[in-house]
């Protein structure tokens, strides 16, 4: 069984085009299926063995061990598409998912900003430095366009239109969108790009004779003080950072400006089909977790629209 993990994973890489992320994730949920099996049937497990019922024992396992529900729904879909994918090679018979129904996951939201929270978190970096422009760009695209993490830290200079104040974006999947942005959040990048030609100008030792080092494809949009492209982690650590300065909720992380976009689009009457567009969802059920609704938004929307409230 081990020696098809490779090929799967290779086939998650290239047919399915996942990123690398979700294929480091299923091959360690399998990695452990691998261990769970071999310890409980005492030797090396086959491709044979991968039946129901083990798969049932193991996730009996996973409520031992108590782990969350949601590692034991994610370690059962790993299992079911590691299986599916066998049973297409002609590998196994039958697919041993279709019997076990996956545990139930309380679907817990993001926290959140208030208008007023993001707007005192915009205005938190030290525009006066060039890292600072850079962070400000950074919270304004965030919250202008809702792009995921990965996604941000991915442009590149060829991906923003500052003119028509769009961005390309490659999303989970490969799949590529063009998302919008507002003014405030243009002008705050054309500031950022002008601090950004001394950054990449001072990690290359100086401006050339030609002036600063010619842009080239590829190179990133936000960089660290390196001149290299900014990491995920790095920005994590500078929205903490502003949190903590303004005094704004804990939990608050750069997911949380994306989930305070589409929440506050949907406040304002946005279509849902619009946001799941937005966001790059690729089913509406997931779009559909933003639509959380305050009791009071609840009961003021009862007291305008009821005819005899």
């Amino acid at each position: 069984m081990r020696e098809q993990l490779q090929p799967f994973l290779d086939h998650l890489r290239l047919n399915r085009n996942l990123s690398r992320h979700t294929v480091r994730a299923y091959g360690s949920d399998l990695s452990q299926f691998f261990e769970f099996a071999a310890a409980h049937l005492g030797r090396e497990p086959r491709v044979g063995d991968l039946g129901h019922r083990l798969v049932r024992d193991f996730l009996a396992d996973t409520y031992e061990r108590r782990q969350a529900s949601s590692s034991s729904a994610r370690k059962l879909a790993a299992v079911r598409t590691f299986a599916r994918y066998l049973r297409r090679e002609g590998l196994l018979e039958e697919d041993p998912g279709t019997l076990l129904s996956a545990p139930k996951v309380e679907r817990r939201m993001p926290a959140h900003m208030a208008v007023d929270e993001v707007t005192a978190l915009l205005a938190a970096p030290d525009a006066g430095t060039p890292l600072g422009l850079r962070d400000r760009a950074i919270l304004e695209l965030f919250y202008a366009s809702g792009l995921r993490l990965g996604e941000l830290v991915g442009l590149d200079l060829e991906d923003v239109n500052l003119s028509g104040r769009m961005v390309r974006v490659l999303g989970k999947g490969g799949k590529e969108r063009i998302v919008p942005f507002n003014p405030a959040a243009a002008a705050a990048i054309r500031e950022y790009l002008t601090a950004r030609r001394g950054l990449v100008s001072r990690a290359h030792g100086g401006a050339t004779a030609a002036g600063d080092p010619a842009p080239r494809m590829g190179d990133p949009l936000f960089v660290n003080y390196r001149g290299g492209r900014l990491s995920s982690r790095s920005v994590g650590r500078m929205v903490r950072r502003c949190v903590t300065q303004v005094g704004a909720q804990r939990g608050i992380s750069p997911h949380a400006l994306r989930h305070s976009f589409a929440t506050h689009l949907l406040e304002r009457g946005a279509d849902l089909r619009a946001i799941q567009e937005l966001l790059g969802h690729a089913r509406i059920t997931t779009t559909q977790r933003y639509t959380h609704v305050s009791a009071a938004q609840i009961t003021e929307i009862y007291r305008k629209t009821h005819p005899r409230a």
